[in-house]
């Protein structure tokens, strides 16, 4: 039977119970402390023993983001690493120190990738995704953090780790990814905006309490490679021990400077120490041409070499020279990578040289 009565009706909240009810809807429940959640992030985080690092944009992203391994492998020793990246990251495998896998893949939300996969029949479409997905499912990964340049979504990335089960997912993200992502930092605008895609990535590990000391890149140099950059010296003209400045001209995308930006950068450099400093012109696989062009302007002051077959060749030859003069993100991150000073053409014109 129903109540209708009065008598048979709850009776009514007092007034204290009516204020204790909107505070209740007015704020919320109480905010959990902000160290209670970064203790649970990592307390989950340093479960892990298989991680999946992701980074897909190419050899230049995957440089960068050496640093961020670092902190995972430092934080988390007793992890395995495997790195799932663009098949030309490949010539950085035997440079990695904190990954003990690499895996590669199209990523059909990359310039590359798409471009890869556009070549293959239209009856194949979708393959390479499914593919991906069985073999990460039969890797059983505990985690995967999913590291992503500031004007590329990792939210792709994580749709596949959803659907090969990893529980654990870190990214950043631009908007908050309703359950896509175990763990998720909001890009702010804060971090990495100035082009410093290194410190970018180091935020979004220590997002989980994984953090390393040293905060730059990280590349192993091969003594065959530096051997071998060596006798290019010498068949260049400098004279053994002699230093050099090293300008690698091409590249740079918005930061593009032309080849006569490059030669007075060296004039002012060379100018500046005022001893026997050599110039070593070092060109990019596809950059040949800016290389001659640069050359003609430094007829008496240049050496130069031929464009070079290998990162670890372009690393030793780097980590020789006194300073880098470069635009492109790739061999800017290498002399990071080999604790060389590096400057941008302007930057070499604007400012008084202290390097050594």
């Amino acid at each position: 039977m129903i109540a209708t009565s009065l008598e048979q009706r709850a009776p009514a909240p007092g007034p204290l119970a009516l204020s204790e009810a909107g505070a209740i809807l007015r704020d919320g429940p109480l905010p959990v402390d902000a160290g209670t959640q970064a203790e649970e992030r990592h307390r989950r985080w340093c479960n892990v023993r298989r991680v999946l690092l992701i980074r897909l944009d190419g050899v230049a992203g995957v440089l960068a983001s050496t640093a961020s391994f670092a902190a995972v492998h430092e934080t988390m020793p007793w992890t395995q690493s495997t790195l799932l990246a663009a098949p030309e990251a490949l010539a950085l495998r035997p440079h990695l120190q904190a990954v003990d896998e690499v895996l590669t893949f199209n990523a059909p939300w990359t310039a590359c990738g798409a471009m890869a996969l556009n070549a293959e029949p239209s009856t194949m479409r979708g393959d390479a995704e499914m593919h991906l997905v069985r073999k990460l499912r039969r890797s059983h990964f505990d985690a995967a953090v999913l590291f992503s340049p500031a004007d590329q979504s990792a939210l792709p990335a994580a749709v596949l780790c959803r659907m090969a089960g990893i529980p654990l997912t870190l990214a950043h993200v631009r908007e908050p990814a309703h359950g896509l992502l175990s763990d998720e930092l909001l890009a702010d605008g804060t971090v990495g905006t100035g082009g410093d895609d290194t410190l970018r990535q180091l935020a979004l590990v220590a997002h989980v309490g994984m953090r390393t000391a040293d905060e730059r890149p990280r590349l192993r140099l091969l003594p065959k490679d530096s051997h071998q950059m060596r006798n290019a010296l010498q068949q260049a003209g400098l004279r053994f021990g002699q230093r050099y400045v090293l300008v690698c001209p091409g590249g740079g995308g918005a930061r593009h400077c032309p080849p006569a930006a490059f030669a007075a950068a060296a004039d002012v450099l060379l100018d500046a120490w005022a001893d026997d400093t050599a110039v070593v012109l070092c060109a990019l696989p596809a950059e040949e041409a800016a290389l001659a062009e640069l050359r003609a302007t430094l007829p008496q002051r240049g050496h130069v070499l031929l464009a070079t077959v290998s990162i670890g060749e372009l690393a030793a030859l780097a980590a020789g020279a006194r300073v880098m003069v470069a635009t492109d993100d790739l061999p800017l991150t290498i002399a990071a990578a080999v604790r060389v000073p590096a400057v941008l053409p302007g930057e070499a014109l604007r400012r008084e040289m202290n390097f050594s």
